[in-house]
């Protein structure tokens, strides 16, 4: 439960809370949002006051219906991020959510310690080596089909199991490589339909046998605003309910873009599971 990502030691035996900074325009909750390097460094300043310890920080959009972008496009958007925000934040873990593997080299390279691959190496398999070469941890996230037609009627016979064994996959092929600072992402939302998302999330716990940290990435999604009939912007509160769930079911990480509430539930979970020692719960020194 604790990993050493490119030089930076990530305790898990804490719950930890990963703010997200999209840099592209076509987000589906805030795209354009954070359009230039003041409004990132705020945006992170504030992330990391509320509890972040995370940041993971993208430029290619991964919503449904977007096309994929080459390294040099991704690059274009985004260097000048790397380098700025790798100077300007040293003390918490800066993660890279990209699935080129040019990317991954270059902000490694500038001090990132985590790469976020949505493609489990699908679209880049150097991207393994690169990961294994600066020794980052790597999220290793399923995606049934491509984020352009992901969504286009997806089918399992048992999602639970089908994620299972392609996560179990994709860390032997790791492992052959020599590599083992992998965290598993189920991927809510990628290539599963709002049965499927509720389904992985009642049955969570269950992945803890692949033996690796987990992240989740519940964050104003589509199973909750489209259950609830809400929008993006009004899912805050369901979000925090599914964390909730989801820290009960065995999540380490939370992946959101409200790191206020998502450390909130953080602290109301472990109080609770510590009721008679509420002086003293070990929250890594982070208090609401």
């Amino acid at each position: 439960m604790t990993l050493n990502c490119n030089g930076k030691i990530l305790d898990l035996h804490t719950k930890k809370i990963m703010g997200i900074i999209n840099l592209s325009q076509d987000s589906f909750y805030d795209g354009g949002k954070y359009d230039s390097i003041d409004k990132v460094n705020a945006r992170i300043t504030n992330l990391v006051s509320n509890g972040a310890e995370i940041i993971d920080i993208g430029a290619a959009s991964s919503k449904p219906g977007s096309k994929l972008i080459d390294s040099k496009k991704e690059l274009d958007i985004e260097s000048d991020y790397i380098i700025e925000l790798s100077n300007n934040f040293r003390n918490i873990h800066l993660s890279i959510d990209t699935y080129n593997s040019g990317v991954a080299e270059f902000a490694l390279s500038k001090g990132f310690s985590i790469v976020n691959d949505i493609s489990a190496g699908r679209y880049d398999s150097n991207i393994f080596n690169v990961v294994k070469d600066y020794n980052s941890g790597y999220i290793l996230m399923h995606m049934l089909g491509d984020p352009e037609n992901m969504q286009e009627n997806p089918e399992y016979d048992n999602v639970v199991k089908s994620i299972q064994i392609f996560l179990k996959t994709k860390i032997q092929k790791l492992q052959e490589l020599g590599f083992d600072n992998i965290i598993i992402d189920p991927g809510f939302g990628f290539g599963k339909s709002i049965d499927d998302n509720f389904k992985i999330l009642k049955e969570l716990e269950s992945f803890q046998t692949l033996n690796r940290p987990i992240i989740v990435g519940l964050s104003r999604k589509s199973m909750i605003y489209k259950t609830l009939k809400i929008t993006p912007e009004e899912s805050l509160n369901g979000t925090t309910a599914l964390n909730i769930l989801a820290l009960e079911r065995g999540a380490n990480i939370l992946r959101v873009h409200d790191a206020k509430e998502a450390l909130q539930c953080i602290c109301l979970l472990y109080t609770s599971d510590a009721a008679d020692e509420r002086s003293s719960v070990d929250l890594g020194g982070r208090r609401i």
